[in-house]
This record gives structure tokens, sequence and C-alpha cells, in this order.
């Protein structure tokens, strides 16, 4: 549903060489799986029989125990609607051979061999395995005949983007593995069954493998590891199970567990697909020849998500990611920013600053900049220009901040510039409209701009990326400057920027304190009149929407390329509780509305940094023609 294919990986209880307890276990979790309505379900390497029997492979009898119970296990598929992977030996020719199989609705889809032998340290496989590298054809398992070879993909007929190919434990740690070939022959989920003992920190360096490997192949990745019911002879294992996408780790399993061990989270194979579809690198890559096995699987409703979905994407979830990805952040804007005064030999910083958050971040660039530089933080000029909307609140924190950071200042009233504007084109200011708020904000960038003439300097622009994708900036106003420091940051990582500079910049008490203030402020472009009690009587996020559903959406469709429809089911389940259904259609409607109609502003912006995986440049990530339609996009919003 909507590309998600739910996988898991399953850690059962085990007794070694015991087959018949060892299915019964699977069959446990098969169950539990199907309650979960489970479409992948990828059990550890060898599991039927245990990983460490080591000389008892050699013994028939197991062989054939372990053949018997895959029949076993096979038929407990049987109406569950969901694909299985375990592990077993398998004895072709003269040969035995270290396989996954791959089992749906009772039957044996096909057996993938172990590539890589590992025959180095505490492993020594070689002495009873061969590699399955170059081996085809077709074998008899369990009555039945099925395909063998390294280069299977078991693609589900009924559910589209659902294809996933078969790596086995050292497969992943070789330096070519497997799933490589796989994936660029059209496999979009490998599953990998493994039998990792644990050593001291060997967990971190398997999780990297496996969240690495993801991201190489732009796939989802889902790995289940022995447990502790293997033989500690000579190594113990933990059980480690993990499932990532595209280099997130989606979830991971406890190790060292007891008991049956079941993680589950939903793999979105249309967002793998879209991403491969735009790495032309990746589809520069020659796709070896592969074997596709079809297999009658249907897609079915599932009544929630097996995944986190995040209402603001943009923003880590985590203190240490958070910390980290801010610092980059802002050390790129600073730095894009020097550039830029190092190649123009600009003699001074133009902003203008508000008391708002996105002038307030551009003003903290500016003086980081400066610093960077070793130049006097006089070098920025800061200029307020209180209009008809300008409230004590802001006026006051812009000329208290810019005095904190060590700016230079300057006051320059728009009002009567404004008012004989007005007279010039004949429009009565007591009609609030397009043309009384448009001619503040023009008045205030002709302002600058002339400044930076007088000054040798340049105009720093401080609209962020989430104005950008709603156009929410006066065209050649505030939409116009010479070096826009945030204009790829979106409106809820800037709130979140300011935070950080005011934790860690290493500023004044008092700038801190001002900054705790503006974060406080309702966001405005304070062009309408205040209310009689001076406070802001003009919020953006009543006329526009909520800038966190409207940074939800600008993932979803700049990054994604989702449609309509999935991207209005993510984000009931990404706000829910917080924004009804209705709230929630009828923003993202406007999204799409201004999206389409102001592509023109987009078309033409200044130069400014990219400093995430989402730009709207129009020299960079994204050229769109000015007047496309909308239609397809709203007519699917309208079926909602």
């Amino acid at each position: 549903m909507y590309g998600f294919v739910r996988c898991a990986a399953a850690v059962p209880k085990l007794k070694v060489a015991d087959c018949k307890y060892n299915a019964g276990e699977i069959i446990k979790l098969i169950n539990a799986a199907a309650l979960k309505d489970v479409d992948l379900l990828v059990f550890p390497e060898l599991c039927i029989t245990g990983y460490t029997c080591a000389d008892l492979f050699m013994q028939s009898s197991l062989l054939n125990a372990a053949e018997e119970y895959l029949g076993v296990i096979a038929e407990a598929t049987r109406d569950k609607n969901m694909a299985v992977v375990v592990g077993l030996p398998v004895n072709i020719g003269n040969s035995l051979y270290n396989c996954s199989v791959a089992v749906y609705d009772g039957e044996i889809l096909g057996a993938v061999p172990k590539t890589y032998i590992p025959n180095y340290s505490e492993y020594y496989e070689k002495r009873w395995f061969r590699s399955g590298r170059g081996l085809k054809g077709g074998i008899a398992l369990c009555s039945q005949s099925v395909p063998v070879g390294t280069n299977l993909i078991f693609a589900a007929e009924g559910i589209d983007n659902f294809t996933f190919g078969i790596e086995i434990c050292e497969d992943l740690w070789a330096n070519t593995p497997p799933s490589c070939a796989l994936t660029l022959s059209g496999a979009l989920i490998i599953a990998n069954t493994s039998a990792s003992n644990e050593l001291a920190t060997k967990n971190e360096y398997r999780l990297s493998l496996v969240s690495g490997q993801s991201a190489r192949c732009i796939c989802g990745y889902v790995y289940s590891s022995a447990g502790i019911g293997e033989s500690t002879q000579d190594m113990v294992f933990s059980g480690h199970s993990i499932i990532c996408e595209n280099g997130s780790v989606l979830n991971e399993g406890e190790r060292f567990s007891l008991e049956n061990e079941l993680i589950i989270s939903d793999i979105d194979t249309e967002l793998l697909a879209n991403d491969r579809r735009k790495n032309m690198t990746y589809g520069d890559s020659e796709a070896p020849e592969a074997e596709i096995i079809s297999f009658p699987m249907y897609d079915r409703v599932k009544d929630s998500l097996e995944r986190a979905i995040r209402p603001q994407p943009f923003v880590p979830k985590d203190d240490e990611s958070l910390n980290r990805r801010c610092g980059d952040i802002f050390n790129i804007q600073v730095t894009g920013l020097a550039k830029r005064i190092m190649h123009t030999n600009a003699k001074s910083l133009v902003i203008g600053i508000s008391g708002g958050l996105d002038s307030t971040l551009a003003l903290l660039v500016a003086v980081k900049a400066c610093d960077y530089l070793s130049l006097d933080r006089k070098t920025v000029l800061g200029v307020t220009m209180p209009g008809f909307g300008t409230t004590d609140r802001t006026y006051n924190n812009a000329l208290e901040l810019m005095a904190s950071l060590g700016a230079s200042i300057k006051e320059i009233p728009i009002g009567e510039a404004a008012m004989l504007h007005f007279k010039s084109i004949g429009h009565d200011p007591e009609i609030h409209d397009i043309t009384y708020e448009n001619t503040q904000a023009r008045e205030r960038t002709q302002i600058l701009m002339d400044l930076a003439n007088k000054e040798n300097g340049l105009v720093v622009g401080t609209g962020d990326l989430s104005e950008l994708a709603l156009g929410w900036a006066t065209y050649n106003g505030d939409h116009m400057s010479m070096y826009g420091v945030n204009s790829g940051v979106p409106k809820t990582l800037v709130r979140v920027l300011v935070d950080w500079v005011a934790r860690f910049g290493s500023l004044s008490e008092k700038a801190v304190e001002i900054l705790r203030d503006i974060l406080d402020t309702p966001v405005s472009p304070e062009l309408l009149p205040p209310d009689k009690d001076n406070n802001i009587n003009q919020k953006t996020e009543e006329i526009v929407g909520p800038y966190e559903l409207h940074d939800f959406f600008l993932y979803y469709v700049v990054r994604c390329g989702f449609s309509p429809r999935k991207i209005y089911y993510l984000a009931l389940n990404a706000f829910n509780g917080t924004y009804d259904s209705e709230t929630i259609l009828k923003w993202l409607k406007n999204f799409y509305r201004r999206f389409f109609s102001q592509q023109f502003k987009r078309s033409c912006l200044p130069d400014g940094p990219k400093v995430g995986t989402i730009n709207l440049s129009p020299r960079g990530d994204w050229r769109m023609p000015s007047d496309a339609m909308n239609s397809v996009w709203m007519a699917e919003l309208e079926d909602l």
C-alpha cells in the first residue's frame, strides 16, 4: 500500500541439529508475522539445522531432516500471503552448499547458495561448503523443481516495486557483495540470512555495514543473524537483527534474547525506486543478467504503518545529530557568505533587520562570517526600517540584537516614503490590500540596495526555503538580494538554528535573552497595522498555513516525488493528534496551488548556499517551468 512493503527479521530459539524443534520455532514466528501482515520475513543462516553443526553437516541424516522440515515450513506459509526466507544445507551434485531459500504459499520459489565462504580466524566453512559462484539451473527439493543460483530475483506480481534478492552473511562483508549485482538488476530489497558471531563492538561495525550497503545500493536491507541457541563451544551469537532503508536504520532488534525475536518495519519501495531513477550514477552502472522469479502475491490494506513518520523531516530526531547538523549548516552558511565577501571585495554587509526569525539568522551568519575573515563586526550594517505594521516588540528586539552582536546600526523609517508612493500611484492608504503591503516590502529592498551601493557592500538576503516554496515573498522586494544565506534552510530548521546559536554560539547573556524572545514571537511580515494593544496583527501561519505542515509537504514533494494521495496519508500518520484530516487537506491543497503558481519567483533567485538535500535554486536542484499547470495534482486531491 502506497509503496510500503512490510518486512520482518526473525531470530528463533534454536537447538543445534534439532531440525524438528527449530522448524517449530520458525513456524511460530511465521504465524506471528502473519498476524502483523508481514510481506517478507527473513530468518538467520542455516536456521533449520543451526549454523554451528560443524562436521555433522557431513551426516546424511541431518541433511535429510533439514530438507524434510523445509517442506513442513513451506507448508506453514500456505495462505499467509507472505514470502519467507530460511537457511539450510543443500546437497547439489557432489557438493554441499550453504543455501537460503524463498518460500511462498507452500511453494519453494528458489534456492540461493552462499558465494563467499569464510575460512579464516574462527571460521572454517570451506571444510563443508562450496561456493555457489556460477551455480545455475534447477534442483529437486522437497519433491519440487526449484531454480538455484546467486542471480535470482523474486518479484511479487500484485505489489508494485516488491522485488527482493538474497545474500548470505559473509557475502555482505566481501569487497563485491552479490547485493550490488542484485540491486542493479532490479532488486529493491535484500534479505541477508546471517550467522555473525559476537565480538566486542562488532555489532557497531555490523550495523554500519548493513546501513552502508543499503545506501550504496539504494535498497531496503533486512538482516537476520543467528541467536544464542547456537553452540557456544568457540563462539557466541547474539541474534542481531537490522532493517535499513537507503542508509537509515528503521529498526534494530534486541541482542542476546532468550526468546524468539521479531522486528518489523515498512520499507518504502516507491521512495527507493524514485531515488534510483533520479540518481544518474546508479543508472549508469551495468546491470548483470538476472533470473526473475515471479510469485502471485497480492497487496493488502494495512491498518497502520510499521515505521515512524516524523512530522519535522528536516530536523534530526536526537540531540547529538541535531547539534552536528546545525553546526554543519551554520558553517556552510558562514563559509558561503565569506567567499562572496572575498570575491566581491565588499566593504559592508547590508541586512534588513526586522526582529523576526529569518533576519535574525542572517544577522548571526553575517557576524560569524566577519569573525571567520577577521573583519570588524561593524562591517555588518543592520538596518531597521519600521513601517505601518512594526510593533514595539520586534522593533526593540531588532535594535538590541544588533547592538549586542556589535554590528553597525541604522534606522530608516519607511512610512513617509510609502505614503509618497501611494500618492504617486493613486492608492488610498486606507485600503490595506496587496499594494499596501508590497509597497513597504519594495521600499525596504530599495533602501538596502541603495545603501549597499553607498557603502560598497552587498545586500544579504533573509528569505528562507519555505517562503520560496510558497512564494511568500514580494517579487523584487524581500525576494531579491545579492546573496541569500537562508535560501536552503526551511522555516522549521531556521527556528532550530537560532536556538542552537543561542545555546552554543558563545553569545552574551543579553543576546541570548533577545534570541529567546525572538523565538517566541509569532512569524509575521508586519505589513498591516498592529492591533489596539500594539501586538502583531498579521500572522503568516494563519494566512498560508502552519510551516511545519508546509515543510512536511515540501520534503515529500521535492525530495521524494510522492503523489498528493501518499503525502496526505503520511501527514495523517505524522500529525495524528495535532491536525485533523480536514486541516491537513486544506493546507496541502494550498501548498500545491502556491507551489505551482509562484515558480516564477524561484526562476530568478539570487545566489545562496545549498545546505541540505532539498534546494529550489533554478541553477541547481529544481528546474521547473514557471507556467506549469497543477491540474494533475489538484485533481488527485479533489478525490481524497
